[in-house]
């Protein structure tokens, strides 16, 4: 959520972005149809430009969209039952035409008609069996039934402010930037006007081979607005490439906005769709059917709009138009279309030629918004003629140094259609608005809410999140620090901080380092980093927190009893190195001592008298090794941080860790293996699930902290990787085994129950199991050398094993409340008798998204 809100607002702030204005020869036309009696919005009404094949149908709610470079001059509106319409139609203009059409009357003399509404069915319907000979070909019809194809692909990125007011101009902080207003954009958005701030152009060479099957896309030239160092433009461009996938629509589901669509043409899609055959019709001199679709349910995540089918025996798209609902429970879009063209490149052969997928996201439908645009195209196809198999050897996308920000005459040279005069200006636009101080005293400002950290040029102090928080043992923490930024070195960072405890009146510290070992930045993908810190800090055993500091002053508030604490004192040293294919290892090397603290005690039984005495410390110093594959893993960049975006594909961990007692002060000599498992499950359309399984292994034996203390969670923040009806310290294991499931319904449910179909709330439920044990090699029982197990001042125990049964907790929940809050009500199924734990409980969390 951190960097996607971020992100958002960041972007919506560079707002104040770019010039611009451009004249085509383009006509574009929108407008809405309704009955001239009740005033009520008429789908399906026929509306076509007269002397040309370009029309469509009104949606559900009467709206249409039209864009052609035909030069027809009058727009025809048409209904059975109803008058046609005609209206003027200026060519190579944006316009707006929206009329009202009237019943036509017939009156019969002694005969009364009252009109039936005929319920719509698959069966012998026409429509439907012209959908199912076209599913029935999809296998002969997709691209990747060639033997081999390849082709340039030229793809345009681009953002802009949407819906500009005189309102919005004359904002005191727009101030200065008035000149970015001199020419503002009507013609890309029809009936609004938008204010570009971001393009990015992309040219590449694309390969694909059958058997077997193998595929290669080769960067030849890439060119994008730059941001200097006030936003990440890597991460701003995988961020972009995430919410604008391709989209192939002979797949059964269809990745957009982060969500699962079913394809109009999926195998089942009769049970989710309705088809109506419109007409036969000639595009680009290829005589088509024209066919609409609409959801059966307007909610659910499926898309509505019109295709073109050929009129011969392979049922072939040559045209699709999709866009969805308003209904539909999707947050932060007002529009959204994709249209889709196919180009005949053998007969019977057809390709994808022109993709564009434009969306309109905003607050509200009235507000200021960020119109989006990602469109691509094809050309100099070339069929069967496959590549050597060395070839596609290596990564599937390869983006050499040489391509990267190629110069301008290059693109004028090579892209596929001319950038308009707004586009052309992005470039030279950003760079004046970067040197207005005013802008960058903005963002940093914003960077310091979101972010938490103030921006002082070659060094930003915070997070100020951290500046103050609260536990029973050290009382009030008062902390302060910073780290150096890219202004300094984008190859090295110094990061430091320093704490005090009222109550315990003990000063901590930290200190790191993070070295760029190749000539990239230390945060840029790939990395290969070198990182040595020092920390003398206080942790509680068993939390884990995400994306979050453990000090944050709103986790300061936790419920039960919170008086066990460790000191510590760690040396890390890591070298991290990352590749292209998303496999990376870690190497590394830690020291630490820690110490019980408050009321918990490190407590061993005397060999001799049965008595016990307390340890201090103890010690000990490993090597670490950790292998990650993620493969074609997306995530978002920022200025120093780095948030994963779930794709399908699944990731893979596996870490070692070793020890040898009296080797570098180490008190015990043991080996920890952990291996990790994470998966997106799209499972449309009722959402998706998130799995995780996690098992691991100690051997040697060692005192229960060097065991798996399990991840617990006492605060009232919802935590994704801990069990949060646990009590910290409560379960510990040497050998264990995890099942984390979560899935996400995405409003399924609630879509169909008018009121919480009005409020956009969607539901989510989750599954966290734990089944691990305490082995006899590390049971203090029978081995009266190790720790005892924690317990309370009257001796309750407060740590168990896992041996008689698994831990579970479930839990039902609603997201999106406020388009940003989840709170999930938490039932713990076991375990019930230990002290101080409850049966049920309610979390809350924040997560945006679309």
């Amino acid at each position: 959520m951190n960097f996607t809100l971020q992100n958002l607002l960041c972007r919506l702030f560079l707002l104040i972005l770019l010039p611009f204005s451009t004249f085509s020869q383009t006509t574009t036309v929108r407008g809405l149809v309704t009955d001239a009696k009740t005033g009520d919005p008429l789908p399906f009404v026929s509306v076509f430009i007269e002397g040309t094949t370009v029309g469509k149908n009104t949606d559900f709610n009467g709206q249409y969209f039209l864009e052609t470079n035909d030069p027809g001059k009058r727009l025809k509106f048409s209904l059975v039952g109803y008058s046609p319409v005609i209206k003027d139609l200026v060519a190579g203009q944006s316009q707006i035409i929206s009329v009202s059409l009237s019943q036509v009357v017939k009156e019969l003399k002694a005969v009364e008609v009252k009109a039936t509404k005929q319920r719509y069915k698959n069966k012998n319907n026409p429509a439907v069996e012209l959908i199912d000979s076209v599913i029935a070909h999809k296998k002969q019809n997709r691209k990747d039934q060639f033997n081999a194809y390849q082709y340039e692909k030229y793809e345009k990125v681009q953002f802009a402010l949407s819906n500009i007011s005189q309102k919005f101009k004359d904002k005191k902080y727009l101030k200065k930037f008035q000149f970015i207003f001199d020419n503002l954009d009507s013609n890309q958005m029809p009936g609004k006007v938008i204010l570009p701030m971001f393009l990015q152009e992309t040219l590449s060479d694309v390969y694909y081979r059958k058997d077997p099957k193998s595929s290669k896309e080769i960067v030849r030239g890439s060119h994008k607005v730059d941001y200097d160092d006030l936003v990440n433009s890597d991460g701003l461009t995988a961020f972009v490439s995430y919410l604008y996938q391709d989209v192939n629509i002979y797949n059964n589901t269809v990745p957009l906005l982060t969500n699962n669509f079913i394809s109009p043409i999926a195998d089942n899609g009769a049970l989710f769709y309705r088809y109506y055959i419109l007409d036969t019709v000639f595009v680009d001199g290829k005589k088509c059917f024209h066919m609409s679709f609409y959801p059966r349910n307007k909610a659910d995540f499926i898309f509505q709009g019109e295709l073109y089918i050929t009129y011969d025996s392979s049922y072939a798209l040559v045209k699709n138009e999709l866009t969805v609902s308003p209904d539909i429970n999707l947050n932060f879009v007002k529009e959204l279309k994709l249209t889709q063209e196919y180009k005949e490149i053998a007969p019977g052969e057809w390709l994808l030629d022109q993709d564009k997928t434009s969306i309109d996201f905003g607050i509200s439908q009235k507000g200021l918004g960020v119109y989006g645009m990602r469109s691509v195209s094809y050309r100099d196809f070339v069929l069967d003629l496959p590549k050597p198999d060395t070839f596609y050897t290596g990564l599937p996308v390869v983006v050499p140094d040489s391509s990267k920000n190629k110069s301008e005459e290059y693109f004028n040279e090579h892209r596929h259609s001319e950038l308009t005069a707004s586009e052309k200006g992005v470039y030279e636009m950003i760079d004046s608005v970067q040197k207005v101080p005013a802008f960058r005293h903005t963002v940093n400002t914003l960077e310091l809410i979101f972010g938490g950290y103030k921006d002082f040029g070659t060094f930003e102090i915070g997070p100020i999140g951290t500046f103050y928080s609260y536990n029973p043992i050290e009382g009030s923490r008062l902390r302060f620090g910073g780290r150096t930024s890219k202004k300094l070195s984008s190859r090295f960072q110094f990061d430091a901080y320093g704490v005090y405890g009222i109550k315990d009146q003990k000063l901590k510290y930290f200190w790191g380092t993070k070295i760029a070992l190749s000539k990239k930045s230390f945060i840029d993908f790939p990395q290969r980093n070198l990182s040595i810190s020092y920390q003398h800090e206080t942790k509680i055993p068993g939390q884990e927190l995400q994306f979050v500091n453990d000090d944050n002053f709103l986790l300061s508030f936790k419920r039960g009893i919170n008086d066990k604490l460790i000191y510590m004192k760690v040396l890390d040293v890591v070298f991290l190195n990352e590749f292209s294919s998303h496999f990376s290892f870690a190497v590394g090397f830690q020291n630490m001592i820690e110490a019980a603290a408050g009321s918990l005690h490190y407590n061993v039984e005397n060999y001799y008298d049965t008595l016990h005495r307390d340890v201090n410390d103890l010690t000990k110093s490993t090597m670490n090794i950790t292998l990650r594959y993620a493969p074609h893993e997306s995530f978002y960049q920022g200025k120093n941080y780095r948030r994963a975006m779930p794709n399908e594909y699944s990731i893979f961990q596996l870490r070692f860790e070793g020890s040898i007692k009296n080797v570098l002060k180490s008190d015990y000599t043991f080996q920890t293996l952990t291996f990790n498992f994470y998966k997106r499950i799209n499972i449309s359309p009722i959402g998706y699930g998130n799995l995780q399984i996690e098992t691991g292994k100690i051997f040697g034996r060692v005192p229960y902290p060097l065991l798996e203390i399990h991840r617990a969670n006492q605060t009232y923040s919802y935590q994704l990787g801990s069990y949060n009806l646990m009590n910290f310290l409560e379960f510990i294991s040497d050998e264990y085994v995890s099942v984390n499931y979560t899935h996400f319904f995405n409003g399924f449910f609630f879509n169909k129950i008018p009121l919480f179909k009005k409020l956009k709330w969607r539901e989510v439920t989750s599954m966290k199991l734990l089944y691990g044990r305490i082995t006899d090699d590390n049971n203090p029982d029978k081995h009266p050398e190790l720790f005892r197990l924690p317990v309370n001042k009257d001796g309750t125990p407060i740590s168990y094993s896992l041996e008689a049964k698994p831990y579970l907790e479930v839990s039902v929940g609603v997201t999106n409340i406020f388009k940003f809050l989840r709170i999930d009500l938490i039932r713990r199924l076991n375990y019930l008798e230990h002290s101080n734990v409850s049966a049920y409980g309610v979390r809350a969390r924040l997560k945006l998204d679309f």
